[in-house]
């Protein structure tokens, strides 16, 4: 009898379709992570700013943990109770902590002048003038006093 090969080996539909998907998300990380390596990370981080730098640094991080984490399970670990677990949270905290930053940068951008005149133009109404001659103003009622 013949070895076979684990292609030639016959799987039910499903896992074929899950050990494909796996296939195709394992060639993808491999093309990113040769995208990131083409240029040196020296090089890489002149071209962003401090928060950019920070957020490269964190999905990094958060990347090689998720990577040990995988690897972990394949070893027969269990990762949730190892602790990649607590330094994946901590990566998570700080990636929140960045996201926090990004999005108050983004609110100060914001031209409040600039936003009150596009408000107070797109609220204005002008009141319909009547093709009949303007009325006159009505004078004033004069107070009575007891």
């Amino acid at each position: 009898m013949s070895e076979m090969s684990l292609a030639e080996e016959e799987y039910p539909t499903e896992i074929q379709d899950y050990l494909l998907a796996f296939e195709k998300s394992v060639s993808s990380v491999d093309d990113m992570l040769k995208t990131m390596m083409s240029v040196s990370r020296s090089e890489l981080l002149q071209k962003l700013d401090p928060l950019e730098q920070a957020k490269l640094d964190l999905v990094s991080a958060y990347t090689l943990n998720s990577m040990f984490w995988v690897y972990l399970a394949t070893q027969g670990i269990n990762p949730k109770e190892h602790p990649v677990k607590q330094e994946l949270e901590r990566i998570r905290t700080y990636m929140n902590r960045v996201k926090e930053i990004a999005d108050k940068k983004k609110a100060a951008k914001l031209d409040k002048g600039a936003a009150s005149r596009f408000l107070r133009n797109a609220l204005y109404e002008p009141k319909p003038q009547s093709k009949v001659a303007k009325k006159t103003p009505v004078p004033a009622k004069k107070k009575k006093t007891h």
